[in-house]
């Protein structure tokens, strides 16, 4: 990974997705939506991002139903994805999922226990915390799963530790109805995570994408890859569309971390250059560089370099 701006490239690659909603057999979420044909072309879109995810890190609701079958679904697709790009895998528990189920099928254990794990992503701790209330739809933490996460974070990592679970700790403002099932008590979690060494929140849930601070943390949302919430619908409290589906990706750098955007669906492209580009960009220096792409009539800038596409700007 060629590095065009001040900082080196990032230490850590992950990619955040969320929300998959996999159902077994030719069954259509709300009779509509192919989760699995979605979560293929998220996982292809994946395939594009360069350098590659070190870990794919999939904050919840895995299977919609808790099906057996349609996390064997999930493992068939992800995990030859993962060896390919030489990924660790990262699943947390959704309000969706079913602890016996997922157990058993994804880590061949029988448990009805909360599924709290620890992984190690070349010395950058990734923590998966179970914020799942079996038959219920909102997120709590326990005593016991406080103190387990307490004692985790009692001695730092290499490169610190991302806290990935499903129900996010942050406030619902665009959809407040959501609200009613978000993770209760989170003053609890603020006073174990406060001084860690927690750099980043990752959670679900919402099936949109947003940000905030939990206890001076940065926190962010991913979308889902199955449908995503509307969050400014016409005459609707809640809008669930099939469009706009998207993951995240999580660039770690030594003083601070970058989440980005990136949309499943393909839109049409209006302008851009092609691969092409950029080998000449690596040869200059970075102040040829800078001349090149930043003058407004530099000749990247006015057509005169022979690309594939029109200049910058149209």
């Amino acid at each position: 990974m060629t590095s065009f701006g001040q900082l080196p490239p990032p230490s850590h690659v992950l990619a955040h997705i969320s929300d998959t909603h996999l159902l077994a057999g030719d069954a259509r979420q709300y009779g509509a939506i192919d989760t699995v044909a979605h979560f293929r072309s998220a996982l292809e879109r994946l395939t594009r991002i360069d350098p590659p995810s070190q870990a794919l890190v999939v904050t919840g609701d895995l299977a919609d139903l808790g099906e057996p079958a349609a996390y064997r679904e999930l493992r068939s697709l992800v995990e030859p994805f993962a060896e390919g790009i030489g990924a660790e895998v990262v699943w947390c528990m959704g309000n969706h999922d079913e602890r016996t189920a997922y157990s058993r099928e994804l880590f061949g254990e029988e448990s009805d226990a909360p599924q709290d794990r620890v992984y190690d992503v070349a010395g950058l701790r990734v923590v998966s915390l179970d914020t799942s209330v079996p038959g219920w739809h909102h997120g709590e933490l326990t005593d016991e799963q406080l103190g387990w996460l307490s004692d985790v974070l009692a001695t730092p990592a290499e490169h610190g530790t991302i806290l990935a679970l499903h129900h996010p700790p942050i406030p619902s403002p665009l959809v407040p109805a959501a609200e009613i099932i978000e993770l209760l008590d989170t003053d609890r979690l603020a006073a174990v995570l406060r001084g860690s060494d927690v750099r980043a929140i990752l959670g679900g849930h919402y099936h949109f994408s947003s940000h905030s601070t939990f206890a001076g943390i940065p926190v962010s949302v991913a979308a889902a890859t199955c449908y995503v919430v509307d969050t400014a619908p016409l005459d609707r409290l809640i809008s669930a569309v099939d469009g706009h589906q998207a993951f995240n990706v999580v660039h770690v750098y030594d003083d601070r971390v970058v989440h980005s955007i990136v949309p499943v669906p393909d839109a049409p492209e209006v302008d851009g250059f092609g691969a092409d580009l950029a080998p000449l960009l690596e040869a200059l220096s970075p102040e040829e560089r800078l001349d090149m792409v930043s003058r407004k009539d530099s000749p990247l800038n006015t057509g005169q370099l022979d690309l594939d596409a029109p200049p910058l700007g149209g």
